[in-house]
């Protein structure tokens, strides 16, 4: 299908089926007419993805592919080894035999896309792996394992088990988000966990892998992303203390940027948290935001706010050591500004750096008090700077969502210099709320969200696969596994692994006919299937 350079009118429709007329999106890589609704949640009811018409979807790894290189914790790419049936493969789904069990399903998660001209060894030293790999760490299951797609080999080749321990023999930890450091050629994952590792890792199999918490320290860490400076950007996710009486959220999860010696120093830096000022002057802290619906979290969501933000060093390895430290726990001793769960966020293409979008998760529960004026549906924030490494900046509200059709989002990856989705995380709870599940959106940076007759596009509506409904009206299995599918690692990358390539370094071109620039996401839980998005 050719993509002709036309006007899009984006007709987006709410859950409860009211028709919203959307901005116009002028773009020949995504010239969508979207997708009228999201997937409905029922008991039993396990629907199928559904997809722009001008887009479709190619599976390249799913729970059952098995890895090359088994190990006795993982054989399969989405399955621990806990429980296994007679087979000694691991129960995938519960039989009658073992009804109230299944094993554990490790949730690949952030997928990072690289391209190597020389290619990389794998588990098999006499088979050639190609040169195009996806990268992706696991949120769940034990030990945490790192993955690669081999998006060249065949059947047998395609998943490589890269590591299940760091260089020191510790298993790892669960992994969450996922780049590449250029400077130091080494993958960087994180951990989403206060008091859990930062790692950076190589590539090739084995991959060595190292804790870097030293430097980059521990946190809640989900969103890692790389600037033209070397500096590394972070965003976290620690959902807050409940306000009393209600189910708002407590502002608990931070903003930080580490600055190396040197781009691709690991081991000695500063690690630096976002600090937005009220007009005195004075930070907005998680004191100032405790109150149920406080002036500050009312300010942060109102569009057309503009506040001062700079940056406050909160560990400096030349000082303070290189002993791993929690850097939540820094942040706040700093005064830094907490945001609702802000779990990922991009620079913008050609911006030269000094345009950085994230997103606030918000409070995913349609009975919070703070939906309608304090970001509990979902925000997302503008914040502009000189250059990457400048100490000052200005934060602004870009989009903050009115309803239960647009709430909870994730992962956020760019399509053009001007167009970039978001992925909800919306949650169980909420998507029984609103009887409907995940759906991935498209926003422009050249539109005015404050008129609310601009919405997103839904491009993706989630479907549910028959394992996850399956943890769904079994609770998990007691909590052991997750339950409706959840839209995550959404990435958009030529896979230049230079620091030429660096994401937010030039315009991407996907579904343009050169097949340089490419789309994944993973449909967590259930079958965890990861696919990649095509005309």
């Amino acid at each position: 299908m050719r993509f002709t350079q036309k006007t899009l009118v984006v007709a987006g429709l709410l859950a409860t089926g009211a028709a919203v007329v959307a901005a116009a999106i002028a773009d020949p890589a995504t010239d969508l007419a979207g997708v009228p609704a999201a997937n409905t949640k029922s008991a039993g009811y396990a629907p199928a993805g559904t997809l722009t018409p001008e887009l479709t979807q190619v599976v390249l790894a799913q729970g059952s592919t098995p890895v090359e290189n088994p190990s006795s914790d993982i054989s399969f790419y989405g399955y621990t080894n806990d429980v296994v049936g007679p087979g000694g493969k691991p129960l995938m789904v519960p039989t009658p035999a073992n009804p109230a069990t299944e094993a554990k399903k490790t949730e690949p998660d952030k997928n990072t896309y690289l391209v190597f001209k020389k290619g990389l060894p794998g588990a098999d030293s006499g088979y050639d792996y190609g040169t195009h790999f996806l990268f992706q760490g696991h949120e769940s299951g034990t030990p945490g394992s790192i993955t690669r797609i081999n998006l060249d080999a065949n059947a047998a080749h395609r998943v490589t088990l890269m590591a299940t321990k760091d260089e020191d023999g510790n298993a790892l930890a669960t992994i969450d988000g996922s780049t590449w450091d250029p400077w130091a050629r080494r993958l960087l994952f994180t951990t989403e966990s206060q008091n859990a590792a930062t790692y950076s890792a190589t590539p090739g199999y084995p991959s060595s892998v190292e804790d870097v918490s030293g430097a980059l320290g521990r946190g809640g860490y989900e969103g890692i992303q790389n600037d033209s400076d070397g500096n590394i950007w972070i965003v976290e996710d620690i959902g807050g203390s409940n306000k009393p009486g209600t189910t708002a959220k407590v502002p608990n999860s931070f903003v930080y940027r580490y600055v190396p010696h040197k781009p691709g120093d690991l081991h000695n830096g500063k690690l630096q948290v976002l600090q937005v000022l009220r007009g005195t002057g004075t930070p907005i802290t998680v004191a100032t935001q405790t109150a149920l619906q406080s002036p500050d979290q009312i300010a942060l969501n109102t569009y057309g706010s503009s506040f001062d933000t700079r940056w406050v060093t909160i560990h400096d390895t030349s000082v303070d050591g290189d002993t791993p430290f929690t850097a939540n726990l820094a942040a706040k001793a700093r005064n830094g500004t907490p945001f609702k769960r802000p779990e990922n966020g991009l620079f913008r293409p050609d911006s030269h750096f000094d345009e950085f979008y994230f997103d606030a998760t918000g409070d995913t529960n349609a009975t919070s008090p703070e939906n309608a004026c304090c970001g509990g549906w979902t925000s997302v924030f503008k914040l502009t700077q000189s250059d990457p490494s400048a100490d000052t900046g200005k934060l602004s509200l870009f989009y903050t969502s009115a309803s239960a059709a647009y709430a909870g989002f994730d992962n956020v990856a760019f399509l053009t210099k001007d167009l970039m989705t978001f992925v909800e995380d919306a949650g169980d709870t909420l998507h029984g709320q609103r009887n409907a599940l995940d759906s991935a959106f498209i926003l422009d940076t050249r539109v005015d969200y404050s008129d609310t007759a601009n919405q997103p596009l839904r491009w993706l509506a989630q479907g549910r696969d028959a394992s996850a409904t399956i943890d769904s009206a079994n609770g998990g299995f007691g909590g052991k596994n997750d339950q409706d599918n959840e839209i995550t690692g959404a990435h958009v990358s030529n896979g230049d692994p230079t620091e030429e390539g660096i994401l937010g370094a030039h315009d991407p071109h996907p579904w343009q006919g050169d097949g340089q620039w490419r789309v994944f996401y993973t449909q967590q839980h259930g079958d965890n299937v990861t696919y990649e998005v095509v005309r």
